[in-house]
């Protein structure tokens, strides 16, 4: 009670009718990152008790599902799902509300029930926002965004960098209506990756063409790569430096004997 006499959101949530402070986390990431869009189609993972789904209900007339092991209070005009994000069951009533085409936005404000123990809480943590990032993955529509948020510590960096393997920007972002003393951040990933690789894969090659930039052009299972310091013909193992939604970079690691271009 004491601290809820201080915090300034706390009482801002109560006089403005909003199910919780988090509300606030959610407009002020909006406001910097323009994640939810009007006319978005949008999942709240571990929506309960409902303060984002009232936030995500301002900001698109778009479809809103909200999802949680414990039922969510009624919402007009949001639909609700009672289940286990990490059930192909719940998956499935998630497609059938949001269609096949998939959500234009996936958000998860969901914590563990702490027990006091850091590192006990933080590696709970993780988990559950790599089973948001993996039903996310399952429910975004290409170039579709994520936030989620995470519990700092020291598998902090490994989440991140799954995160940047799935979205062509990546970013961890702190909201000032997070308390001072909260280890929470906020992960931001833009623009799902639907492409056949990732950053750091690796693959053998022929240089097809060659781009307007000077980068040689290959292709995986049609997908364009630009190689940098590549020749047309030239056949090259490569790894992969950078994905995009519609086109990836690489750097040449070995090189193999010439072909024809005929």
């Amino acid at each position: 009670m004491a601290r809820h006499r201080r915090d300034t959101y706390y009482w801002r949530a109560k006089d403005e009718g909003y199910r919780s402070r988090a509300a606030y986390k959610l407009f002020q990431i909006n406001d910097k990152f323009n994640v939810i869009k009007e006319g978005d189609t949008v999942v709240d993972l571990g929506a309960a008790p409902g303060g984002w789904l009232e936030v995500v209900k301002k900001l698109t007339d778009g479809k809103i599902v909200g999802v949680d092991l414990r039922r969510i209070k009624d919402i007009e005009g949001i639909e609700t799902i009672k289940g286990d994000i990490t059930s192909d069951v719940t998956i499935k009533k998630i497609i059938d509300l949001v269609g096949e085409d998939g959500a234009d936005v996936v958000i998860c404000d969901a914590a563990p029930n702490l027990s006091g123990n850091w590192s006990l809480d933080h590696a709970r943590s993780i988990d559950l926002t790599t089973s948001a990032l993996e039903c996310a993955k399952k429910i975004l529509k290409p170039n579709g965004h994520f936030i989620v948020k995470v519990f700092q510590g020291d598998m902090f960096k490994d989440y991140m960098d799954k995160v940047r393997e799935n979205f062509s920007f990546t970013k961890a972002y702190s909201p000032h209506a997070s308390r001072s003393e909260s280890a929470e951040i906020y992960v931001i990933g833009k623009k799902f990756l639907t492409a056949p690789l990732r950053r750091n894969d690796k693959f053998d090659v022929v240089i097809k063409e060659m781009g307007a930039s000077g980068d040689g052009i290959a292709y995986v299972e049609d997908f364009v790569v630009f190689v940098k310091e590549a020749e047309k013909g030239e056949a090259v193992k490569i790894q992969i430096t950078d994905v995009k939604p519609n086109f990836a970079f690489a750097k040449v690691i070995e090189r193999g004997e010439e072909q024809s271009s005929d």
